[in-house]
């Protein structure tokens, strides 16, 4: 997931070609894998224990399918237009996530679309993917593991009264937690926030045992994706680092 501001992926506004090179890409997404397994193997854990999640943001629907050829397998999509258009542009084989802040009324659109949300941070939010879940269904809380003004999720302090309210909701498992640190250069600035959230993690496991099961952790973007692995990341979410190194020159 990217940060704010930054600008929409280029393409061929001419042609609608893709702005991607097919053999640059399989290397990037290649190259990119290999990191994460070295990452996890420094940490102590399997080499395939980390997820890649390419942030959808970056990348035009005519690139959707260029996708799974180079590797890829999930998608995650912060908003449900550029969800619809990425699965109507040619998404056989792809999986999608939403990793943006689910607004309640899109909240039957998007559960029928997506593998996982990863962003649920009001009880609210939690009552109505409830309402519309069709059977069982597994999402992440959205923690503001740096307490950053304006930014989603909710304090780890509050993370508790949160589970608390979607414990109420038989269908719902809470299967993790999904942060974004505070933006650093370096990316060694976001370490703490990695491991306050594996550690969160953790104690929320012990209490909610039994019901919920805070196995995944959705942390690290392309500025840091490496460090949340050797923090315990299940899941990174990476966008403009690994699609711009695939950009026709």
């Amino acid at each position: 997931m990217g940060r704010a501001g930054l600008a929409p992926p280029p393409r061929d506004t001419i042609t609608g070609m893709s702005s991607l090179d097919p053999d640059r890409l399989a290397q990037a997404v290649a190259e990119t894998r290999a990191a994460l397994a070295d990452a996890a193997r420094r940490a102590g854990r399997p080499a395939d224990a980390v997820q890649m999640v390419v942030a959808g943001k970056y990348l035009a629907p005519e690139d959707t399918p260029l996708l799974v050829p180079a590797g890829v397998g999930v998608v995650g999509e912060n908003r449900l237009q550029d969800l619809r258009a990425k699965q109507a542009a040619g998404a056989d084989g792809l999986v999608f996530d939403f990793i943006g802040h689910l607004q309640r009324r899109k909240v039957k659109e998007v559960l029928g679309a997506v593998r996982l949300v990863h962003s649920v941070d009001s009880a609210e939010l939690a009552a109505e993917i409830a309402k519309r879940a069709e059977g069982p269904t597994r999402v992440l809380v959205e923690i503001n593991v740096d307490a950053q003004p304006g930014k989603g999720g909710v304090l780890p302090a509050q993370a508790e009264e949160l589970v608390d309210a979607i414990s109420r909701h038989e269908q719902l498992t809470v299967g993790g937690i999904m942060v974004m640190p505070a933006a650093t250069v370096d990316p060694e600035g976001s370490r703490a926030a990695f491991a306050r959230t594996r550690e969160l993690a953790a104690r929320l496991a012990g209490r909610w045992r039994g019901r919920h099961d805070f196995a995944d952790l959705s942390m690290g973007t392309s500025q840091d994706f490496l460090v949340a692995a050797e923090e315990g990341a299940t899941m990174v979410r990476v966008g403009r680092g690994l699609l711009d190194r695939a950009r026709r020159v």
